[in-house]
């Protein structure tokens, strides 16, 4: 199997794993008829990148699967002869051993290590519950242990390359602001800002304390930002503040685009009317868009 990751396109499988969005971002290989297996007979599989598994959530999925049974097939690959690691699917094999199943469906997969490890990566990451953290330490396997550039791993996760670049971005994060991103007590977009700067851990403890918007930390650590005059092209009142909206509407695009995961455009007009489009490839990433407006029925 050739090394070079655009001409594999992530191996054998993955096609009939990713091609149409279906529960936990799996589609099952209609060619292929799930089974039964003995639950004992699974192991998890150790390169997962997703390492938190809310109680409440798999709380709720337990009584669900003990009262209907799991719906969606788990994705294994055999180690030996009744031996099998998950691919995708731990949360729904934690729940179905809180219900007290002894079988679950699967669908067997033939898959060494390496494509083991690249459908478990990009299984996850296309989920919506993974912690920035986490999403960052899973492009970072993909691009170091199999040399990944990030216009890959957009094209092949369907997310923007912005998106891509600044998740990676976050893992420059001292340890100590790291844990709190996992833990969901610092948000991501707080997060950014606080990248290459001395003193992120006194602002961690501000924000945390006063209870600052990612807004409100922006304004804050602009404080530091070079003076007017030396902005470049700044050479008179007018130049300057046209930077300064280049500036402003740039950023805006940045945040918009890392919220969404998908390339955004704005256009501003001198007026202070404007457009703004939103780029999207499927129909689940403009399903995605409409939820994070409120906008999904």
């Amino acid at each position: 199997m050739s090394d070079d990751p655009s001409k594999r396109r992530l191996g054998r499988g993955l096609a009939a794993l990713m091609g149409d969005a279906v529960p936990e971002a799996v589609a099952v290989d209609q060619a292929r008829t799930p089974r039964r297996l003995p639950i004992e007979q699974i192991a998890p599989n150790p390169n997962n990148p997703r390492r938190q598994f809310a109680e409440e959530d798999l709380s709720e999925l337990s009584q669900s699967i003990a009262e209907k049974g799991v719906v969606q097939p788990l994705i294994v690959r055999m180690l030996a002869e009744g031996s099998y690691e998950l691919i995708a699917g731990e949360r729904r094999w934690r729940a179905a051993q809180r219900a007290g199943l002894d079988q679950v469906p699967v669908v067997v997969r033939e898959a060494d290590e390496r494509e083991s490890l690249e459908l478990a990566i990009i299984e996850n990451v296309q989920r919506a519950d993974l912690n920035p953290v986490e999403e960052a330490l899973g492009y970072q396997q993909l691009i170091e242990r199999f040399s990944y550039t990030q216009k890959q791993l957009a094209a092949i996760i369907g997310k923007s390359r912005s998106h891509i670049a600044n998740t990676l971005r976050l893992l420059k994060l001292p340890e100590g602001v790291l844990t709190f991103v996992s833990a969901g007590t610092l948000s991501a977009g707080h997060a950014r800002q606080l990248i290459d700067r001395d003193d992120a851990p006194a602002l961690v403890r501000r924000i945390l304390d006063e209870g600052l918007s990612v807004r409100q930390l922006e304004d804050l650590v602009r404080d530091d930002a070079p003076a007017l005059g030396q902005l470049p092209h700044a050479s008179d009142p007018a130049d300057r503040h046209t930077a300064l909206e280049s500036a402003d509407t740039r950023a805006i695009e940045a945040r918009l685009a890392d919220l969404l995961g998908l390339d955004v455009q704005l256009k501003a007009r001198s007026n202070g009317s404007g457009t703004l489009a939103i780029k999207y490839r499927t129909l689940e990433q403009l399903d995605a868009v409409l939820h994070q407006l409120g906008a999904h029925s």
